[in-house]
């Protein structure tokens, strides 16, 4: 059986449990962070455990954990289960009696074919309470989501009021124009990991990031349109609602996608 952490504690993982009468469990009063482990290394740590950090002071969860406690405990667990390649998830309950748990699964990897031949979405009508804050109420992601794999599709993008493309149910989004990569601004999406080595990435081939996101009725107009995630890099989209999408900058996409993952 795998290993778990709990409050710093090495735990086997189906003691990581939470009590279902906690106010904040029935609340979503939580935030987590998902990292990758490669070769019993963590990648962007620091990053992870900032951004962890800024999600609780977004929701005012405060907690009693250093970031060396929480290190320290993601390390102690690839050492006890000698882990090598694993997708880890921090996951942090705050109230009176804050705890949080450091759980692991297989790393998630993806096909070739799908960087290759990109990825169909779909969009959804509706907005992320929170963007800015990594938090555990996902109700309208997982349904967003779920519509799209019935659909027969990859990833759901949200559309907010305004008809703008804002960002995946698990990944950001960016639209390419020219040597221009638009995308939605810090504020009205969770800015990922990835979203800043991908953006940085982009910059040092030479592209100009545009903080406007791209629309519901402009996305036929890009050269190319294609989603980040920590697990996914950068991925090309090959249709919108079952509508074919330009492929004209998809080398670019690789291109960032080699970059941002030699940076790991």
């Amino acid at each position: 059986m795998r290993s778990a952490i709990r409050n710093g504690v090495l735990i086997k993982e189906d003691e990581a449990v939470v009590p279902v009468t906690y106010r904040e469990v029935q609340y979503s009063f939580s935030v987590y962070e998902a990292l990758r482990i490669i070769s019993g290394h963590i990648v962007h740590m620091d990053d992870h455990l900032k951004r962890l950090k800024e999600s609780c002071r977004d929701i005012n969860l405060v907690h009693p954990f250093t970031d060396e406690m929480i290190e320290s405990s993601v390390n102690a667990l690839i050492e006890k289960d000698s882990i090598k390649d694993a997708t880890a998830r921090i996951f942090l309950v705050g109230g009176p009696s804050p705890m949080y748990f450091v759980t692991y699964s297989d790393l998630l990897a993806y096909p070739d074919s799908y960087y290759k031949e990109g990825v169909g979405v779909t969009l959804y009508y509706g907005e992320r309470f929170l963007p800015r804050a990594k938090t555990s109420n996902l109700l309208m992601q997982y349904i967003a989501l779920e519509e799209a794999k019935k659909a027969g599709a990859f990833e759901a993008l949200l559309v907010n009021r305004k008809g703008q493309v804002l960002e995946g149910t698990r990944s950001n989004f960016y639209g390419i124009a020219g040597k221009r990569i638009y995308t939605a601004s810090d504020d009205l999406v969770l800015s990922g990991i990835t979203r800043i080595s991908v953006l940085k990435a982009a910059e040092e081939l030479g592209f100009e990031i545009v903080y406007t996101p791209p629309t519901d009725v402009n996305l036929h107009m890009f050269d190319s349109l294609f989603i980040s995630s920590t697990s996914m890099g950068a991925m090309p989209v090959s249709t919108v609602n079952g509508n074919m999408m330009k492929r004209d900058r998809w080398d670019a996409i690789a291109s960032i996608c080699t970059l941002e993952r030699e940076w790991e």
